[in-house]
């Protein structure tokens, strides 16, 4: 198939790409136009006139989560909403079949506090990222029902269906792979440092997403029937910070230090550091790096006819950290 990928030079972007390849014509579309391999041309956003057919688009363009929250609350607006609406604006003139729109699971919960995500969960997401990104579904979603509406008016008067297009948003948890940026690199280069890791107390479960994982999903959406709709993304196993440290050192061939510190003492400094406004290590902070995120991927699985995805969560963070070590 001919398939346009938004974001192309990103890291999802270029594992795709490296994915597809083989089976596929592939065209970018992007901010920077540099040649890639396996990628006929990359347009500007200034052309998306000039894009030629294609059967599938995948849009990846968007701010990343800024956790540091340096990035302007309106730049997640004018990014993660604005190019979705514009991207798909133009899709909807155009003969393309999917849409595949890549949100994030911070579009429905920004804190889970114990509980499961699904699907079906009322969003609530908290601050612009996850805003930014709830404000694009609903402008897709929202946008679909009227292009089914009229379809539908087309079918009763008896007049020929132009054509069905099919939407399908997806919500990965944190994705990771080679080429991955961002803080599982300054969790490496901590662990590698020999720098002890103190909260070992907590036992915590977080849901992630393999690259490898999410090719497959793409592969699977693009070549079969699947209905449309919002689908989580993740790994089928939780993983512990705990244990992404333990394969940072054996990635490394180095022991793994972690310090079980009393979690009423973590806490009492995380406290007191709030006060006095501290931001290196808060209560906020303490939350972030020891709570639960726990995503269930099984509308995905069941959907795309697996019982499981085709790589561990511990491979696939085995082959994330020996990217960080060449």
């Amino acid at each position: 198939m001919n398939i346009l990928i938004t974001g192309i030079h990103g890291f999802v972007g270029s594992n795709l790409v490296e994915a597809l390849r083989e089976e596929h014509t592939i065209y970018g579309l992007d901010i920077v136009a540099p040649e890639k391999p396996g990628v006929i041309k990359t347009f500007g956003w200034s052309d998306l006139a000039d894009i030629p057919p294609v059967d599938v688009v995948i849009h990846l363009a968007g701010v990343a989560h800024d956790t540091k929250n340096r990035t302007e609350a309106q730049r997640y607006y004018d990014v993660n909403t604005g190019l979705t609406q514009k991207v798909f604006d133009w899709f909807q003139t155009t003969d393309a079949k999917k849409f595949i729109f890549f949100s994030s699971v911070k579009a429905a919960a920004d804190q889970l506090f114990d509980k499961v995500l699904t699907e079906d969960v009322i969003p609530t997401p908290v601050g612009p990222y996850g805003e930014s990104k709830i404000a694009a579904e609903n402008y897709v979603l929202g946008h679909q029902l009227e292009a089914k509406n009229r379809l539908l008016a087309e079918y009763e008067q008896h007049e020929v269906i132009t054509k069905v297009q099919t939407v399908y948003i997806l919500r990965p948890c944190m994705i990771h792979g080679p080429g991955n940026k961002g803080n599982l690199n300054l969790l490496f280069n901590f662990v590698r440092s020999g720098i002890p890791y103190p909260l070992g107390a907590f036992e915590n479960k977080r849901s992630f997403t393999s690259v490898d994982n999410m090719s497959y999903v793409i592969e699977r959406l693009i070549a079969l029937p699947i209905p449309g709709g919002i689908y989580n993304i993740g790994d089928d196993d939780q993983v512990s910070t705990n244990e992404i440290i333990e394969l940072i050192a054996e990635s490394i061939n180095k022991k793994a230090r972690i310090w079980k510190l009393p979690s009423w003492l973590l806490q009492f400094v995380a406290s007191v550091c709030s006060v006095l406004h501290i931001t290196v290590f808060n209560t906020d902070r303490l939350q972030k790096l020891t709570e639960n995120y726990v995503v269930l991927n099984s509308k995905i699985k069941k959907a795309i006819g697996i019982s499981r995805m085709p790589v561990n969560a511990r491979d696939g963070f085995r082959k994330t950290f020996r990217s960080f070590s060449i």
